[in-house]
């Protein structure tokens, strides 16, 4: 493995440049492994229900300054992100396939302002942002699959257009 990690120091070097995820797994796990996330998955979005994250309502209030609701949300996700992260650097904690979690530094760049921008407009107009979006149609509300289609088609341009854009 070793050998593995210094072969690809290179191209950890060009991928720190994206937004994807540097510690990409090395096991091969078959398909039948992956129910374990869609569970997890399925009982983070009931979650999201319950706690009214989901709700368009309550993002507008959000975004209107009217209600704590949702920044009571993000500052507990904050504070279990912060504690989570610190545990896994204090106590060398592995991820649940057994492989070493290594933590990067990034650069900021003006870039981040125009996407963070960006984001928070279609958060505010649509009243989703992609973690939710797939609890909101499970709900039945089937209008956010033109939301879930532009947030691919975004991506796509982004991808498209990379080199162009100021990093």
């Amino acid at each position: 493995m070793q050998q593995n990690i210094a072969g690809t120091l290179g191209e950890y070097e060009n991928r720190s440049l994206d937004t994807i995820c540097v510690n990409d797994s090395l096991q091969k796990e078959s398909w039948v492994a992956n129910i374990k996330y869609g569970v997890v998955g399925l009982l983070f979005g009931i979650v999201f229900v319950k706690a009214e994250v989901i709700s368009w309502f309550r993002i507008q209030e959000m975004f209107r300054l009217e209600s704590f609701h949702m920044y009571g949300v993000i500052g507990v996700a904050v504070i279990v992100g912060a504690i989570s992260v610190w545990a896994i650097k204090r106590f060398g904690i592995k991820s649940i396939g057994g492989e070493h979690i290594e933590f990067h530094d990034k650069k900021f760049n003006k870039g981040q302002i125009y996407g963070a921008t960006l984001f928070g407009l279609g958060w505010a107009i649509t009243g989703a942002c992609p973690g939710p979006l797939f609890a909101q149609i499970g709900t039945g509300a089937l209008v956010i699959g033109v939301t879930l289609l532009s947030a691919i088609a975004g991506t796509w341009v982004y991808g498209y257009f990379r080199e162009k854009l100021p990093h």
